[in-house]
C-alpha cells in the first residue's frame, strides 16, 4: 500500500501544480481590466473565480487532518463579491497563498494518511477521497478561467497545449526527438 499511496501523492501533487501552471497561463495573458469581466450576468469574472479558489483552499487545506474543511470562519458568499479598489495584485496574492496552503498540506501528508477519516461540512471523506474531491473542484475552476481568458483574447489567445490544426506536426516531431509536452513537476511550479 505505501509504494501506491507514495506514488498518488506524487500524482495528486503533479495535477495541483499542473492546474496552478495553466491558470497562471492564462491569467498572464489577460489584461488587468480583462480580470474583472464577466461574459453575462450570472457568469463570473476570473478576479471572482481566483477569490472563490483561495477562499475555498484556505478553508479546505488550513487544519486537514485536524479540523472541518468548512472553516467557521470562511464567508463562501463573500469569496462571489469584487469590490472597485481590488486589484491584479491583489488576485495574484489570493491565487499564491491558496496553493501555498494546498502545497503545504499535501506536502505533510505520509502514505498512511490517505485513508485516515476527515470531514468537510461535517461529511466524511478519506483523505484521498477528499483530495480527489479538491481536484475535480479546481480543476473545473481552472477551466472557466482558461475559458474566459480564451474569449477575451480571442485572437492573441496562445495556447496552453498544442495549437489548433498542429497535431500532426506535434506527434511527428515527438516522435523524432522524444519531444512530449513539458509535464508540471518539470516546472515546478508552486510547489
Amino acid at each position: 500500500m505505501t509504494d501506491l499511496a507514495s506514488h498518488y501523492l506524487d500524482e495528486a501533487r503533479r495535477q495541483f501544480r499542473g492546474y496552478k501552471r495553466l491558470g497562471e497561463g492564462a491569467m498572464s495573458q489577460l489584461r488587468d481590466e480583462d480580470m474583472f469581466v464577466t461574459i453575462d450576468p450570472e457568469s463570473n469574472s476570473v478576479a471572482i473565480l481566483v477569490k472563490h479558489l483561495a477562499g475555498n483552499m484556505r478553508s479546505r487545506f488550513t487544519d486537514f487532518l485536524t479540523t472541518d474543511g468548512e472553516k467557521p470562519n470562511r464567508n463562501r458568499d463573500r469569496e462571489f463579491e469584487i469590490t472597485p479598489n481590488t486589484t491584479r495584485e491583489e488576485i495574484m496574492r489570493w491565487w499564491e497563498e491558496g496553493w501555498t496552503q494546498v502545497f503545504s498540506a499535501i506536502a505533510s501528508l505520509k502514505s498512511e494518511d490517505l485513508l485516515r477519516t476527515v470531514t468537510i461540512r461535517g461529511e466524511p471523506h478519506t483523505v484521498l477521497q477528499a483530495i480527489n474531491r479538491q481536484l475535480a473542484h479546481y480543476s473545473g475552476h481552472v477551466s472557466q478561467i482558461i475559458f474566459l481568458a480564451k474569449h477575451l483574447r480571442s485572437r492573441d489567445w496562445k495556447t496552453l497545449s498544442i495549437p489548433r490544426g498542429k497535431s500532426q506536426e506535434f506527434n511527428t516531431s515527438a516522435k523524432k526527438s522524444d519531444h512530449v509536452l513539458p509535464r508540471d513537476d518539470d516546472k515546478k511550479s508552486g510547489s
